[in-house]
């Protein structure tokens, strides 16, 4: 398992973070498709005839899909976001549930027949949830799996159920997430395996259960099965062994030795009688619980096995891993073939009809010939083997050149996907991100709009990065990641709002050039813009139902004012108007992932959300931000620097020693400064390296935005008639106009020491 950082503060974890973080994550393509490796699968029969049967996939993108299956023909009938993290199993359950488990560390209940509807979500776990396991004939009990060594045994059911009302408060402090309609979400009862075989009891007052609590893995569990009435539930992991439980009772039964690494997939036959075992020794096993030990070793794979299927009747095994391969092996006389190959590592398979379905790292999922009803059929096509019983006779056959063929070639049907981001480099203006997918396609993206401004298809990444490159100084105000397969642009306060533009160099019209904007803030605008629209819609209902004034948007709690200082940024309208370069688009819209004072992470597209959500859903200072127009303190936004004669230079320039000036500011605003110096007989209005105020030529004080700001406030502008052509050097280097302070600094300067710029004369080439 592949472990990642969780997006949000997950409950029970242990990293401090000071303040939420805002993640979204960009989508420029059909988000009927997966952009990430699919780990797991399940399959839903119809119950009449003329209706499709549904497949249900769930992604290392961290959404799950609904597909209607109809003959040759698979359609995404509805996906199901909510997780913040990958998806690693499903199961269904009772009549119409759907439960999941992430790397999120919650297990999530939906309406599997619902447009991805969450009902309920379940926090109980400390680590990545890795498995599930549901008996299927009794549609209330589910077990959950994870990296903290940890088993929990679900009544669904009680899962589900509405919590009393008379618990108060406290329910809202311990909630276990935001439904669709942003309400939280109580901890519900369960049955807890996780350290012994002693069984605890320990109360949560807060909602009035008193789940069971045993104890028996030490360390991560990867595998679970049970049976079909629900009374033998076996799990495996990085203890190499299997363990079985009663999960009536939490109590641990017996342990099985035989593996000598992982033990990554179990299945039970639907007595419970048999068990199933793949591990990453590349080894099947097949016990015999009634007798205590393994009957029968299978040596069919040449690497670790991560998924095991089974006919119903439990004679015949399907079974794939790291090797890419999928074999049928009968169980009794160990006769074994090679169906297919796959171009991926095999995560997990599903059993349809006469089909079945396999799930790689890839984001695609491919349907294969099986016969399941019939599989006898596949050995009389021939090219079977005998699978040996120690792990390395498949490995020592393959050396030695007898790797089977297998039977088909090509799967029946193919539900692509979209392929997933495996190289970023986030380019220096800050702006763009360069990316390259698993089919080596290399694309650029604006951040700030969440789209692909040039695709350049199959060509060198490190040659388009140097292409790209770019003399620009701008403070890194976010982080990337491709976890989910795509981009996932993550924002920290303060640190994201430290990177500013003038209006001019991103090309916003009927905006003065000189205007500064803030990344950040425009960003979240852009992507709350929906949430705003439906947030006023929303207040303008409720002012009308009152027949009152529309409450102020200024109803930040009064807990963000204590919590941090914050500053009003001045220098853009306290409005709701997204600028051109930051409008994310309606038809594929980002996610927002994010949690707030309640609740935990929750994951939604900017489209879906209805403007409900308040500061129990967002962080404090991404409303401050977007609602009041208040930015934290934010360091480093100005870049002090000396102006001097170059050695030689025929003019000279009175200035107040050191000068301030924002750290954006252009060289061609340092000639324009020292024009204006030697045409008007006064000096300009510039704040030297104290702060003070630069004095004027009569004593008193002048506004300071000379150098600050770029503007000239003289209100005269004789350099416009009489320029001297200057120029501007750092390190006997000419600069270019065009140039911000920044990028001197960091290109040229290249010292801790403050920059020292010098002018003279521009010199004839």
């Amino acid at each position: 398992m592949h472990r990642v950082g969780s997006a949000g503060n997950a409950s029970g974890s242990s990293r401090p973070r000071k303040e939420k973080r805002l993640t979204y994550v960009l989508s420029a393509a059909d988000d009927t498709k997966h952009c990430a490796g699919i780990n797991c699968l399940t399959i839903l029969k119809s119950k009449g005839s003329g209706e499709s049967d549904y497949l249900y996939t769930g992604s290392r993108d961290g959404t799950l899909k609904r597909w209607a299956i109809d003959e040759d023909v698979a359609t995404c009938s509805a996906t199901f976001e909510s997780h913040v993290d990958w998806v690693n199993d499903a199961v269904l359950v009772g009549s119409n549930t759907l439960v999941s488990c992430s790397s999120d560390t919650t297990l999530k209940t939906w309406n599997s027949l619902s447009n991805g509807v969450c009902t309920k979500t379940l926090r109980q776990h400390s680590d990545y949830v890795t498995c599930l396991a549901a008996a299927e004939k009794n549609g209330n009990i589910v077990a959950s799996g994870g990296l903290g060594g940890e088993v929990f045994i679900w009544d669904i059911e009680a899962a589900v159920a509405p919590v009393s009302k008379s618990n108060d408060g406290t329910e809202e402090e311990a909630s276990n997430g935001i439904n669709s309609a942003g309400n939280t979400l109580p901890i519900t009862s369960l049955r807890t395996i996780s350290s012994s075989s002693n069984i605890n009891l320990h109360s949560t007052s807060n909602h009035g259960y008193v789940p069971t609590a045993a104890k028996g893995h030490k360390e991560s569990v990867y595998a679970l099965a049970m049976n079909d009435s629900g009374t033998i539930l076996v799990s495996g992991g990085t203890e190499k062994v299997v363990r079985v439980w009663d999960p009536r009772s939490g109590s641990k039964t017996m342990k099985l030795r035989g593996h000598t690494d992982n033990v990554r997939a179990l299945l039970l036959d639907s007595t419970g009688r048999y068990c199933l075992s793949g591990s990453s020794d590349s080894m099947i096993r097949l016990w015999d619980l009634g007798q205590q030990r393994c009957v029968h070793s299978y040596a069919v794979h040449t690497d670790s096995v991560w998924a095991l299927a089974s006919t119903s009747t439990f004679s015949h095994v399907y079974s794939g891993g790291r090797d890419q391969s999928l074999y049928l092996t009968d169980l009794s006389t160990r006769e074994s073939i090679l169906l297919c190959t796959e171009e991926y590592p095999i995560l997990q398979l599903a059993l349809h009809d006469d089909s079945i379905w396999v799930a790689t790292t890839d984001s695609s999922v491919h349907r294969w010939p099986a016969e399941g009803h019939s599989p006898q059929k596949v050995f009389q096509k021939g090219g079977s083997f005998l699978a040996g019983n120690l792990s390395f006779s498949r490995a020592r056959a393959s050396l030695e050149g007898s790797t089977p063929v297998p039977v088909y070639r090509e799967p029946t049907l193919t539900i692509p996907g979209i392929p997933a981001i495996v190289q970023h480099e986030i380019l220096n203006n800050r702006r763009h991100v360069l990316t390259k997918d698993t089919t080596g396609s290399v694309k650029l993206w604006e951040i700030t709009r969440g789209v692909v401004i040039q695709d350049y298809g199959e060509v060198s990444f490190e040659e388009k990065k140097k292409e790209l490159f770019e003399m620009v100084s701008i403070p890194a105000w976010f982080t990337v990641d491709t976890r989910l397969g795509s981009l996932s642009v993550h924002l920290d306060t303060p640190q994201c709002f430290s990177a500013e533009m003038y209006s001019a160099d991103l090309n916003i019209a009927g905006k003065p050039d000189d205007d500064k904007v803030n990344l950040a803030r425009e960003t979240l605008k852009g992507l709350l813009a929906y949430w705003l629209a439906k947030r006023k819609q929303r207040l303008g209902l409720q002012s009308s139902s009152a027949n009152g004034e529309v409450p102020s948007v200024k109803d930040i709690s009064v807990r963000s004012m204590t919590h941090s200082r914050v500053e009003v940024d001045g220098s853009t309208d306290n409005d709701s108007m997204v600028y051109p370069p930051f409008e994310f688009s309606s038809v594929f819209p980002p996610s927002i992932i994010t949690e707030g004072s309640h609740g935990g992470a929750w994951r939604k597209r900017i489209t879906d959300l209805d403007g409900s959500e308040d500061e129990k859903d967002f962080p404090w200072w991404v409303l401050d931000c977007v609602l009041n127009n208040r930015l934290p303190p934010r360091e480093n936004t100005k870049c002090s620097f000396f102006l001097q004669p170059y050695e030689g230079a025929t003019i000279q320039i009175s200035t107040q020693g050191k000068l301030s000036a924002p750290r954006i500011l252009r060289i061609h605003k340092v000639i324009n400064y020292v024009v204006e110096k030697l045409v008007l007989d006064k000096s300009a209005d510039v704040i030297p390296g104290d702060g003070t105020f630069a004095p004027g030529v009569a004593g008193g004080p002048l506004q300071h935005s000379a150098v600050g700001d770029g503007t000239l406030r003289s209100g005269l502008r004789p350099w416009q008639r009489l320029k001297p052509s200057i120029e501007i050097l750092c390190n006997n280097q000419v600069l270019s106009p065009d140039m911000s302070l920044a990028t001197v600094r960091a290109y040229i300067w290249k010292k801790p020491d403050d920059l020292v710029l010098n002018y003279r004369l521009q010199q004839s080439r």
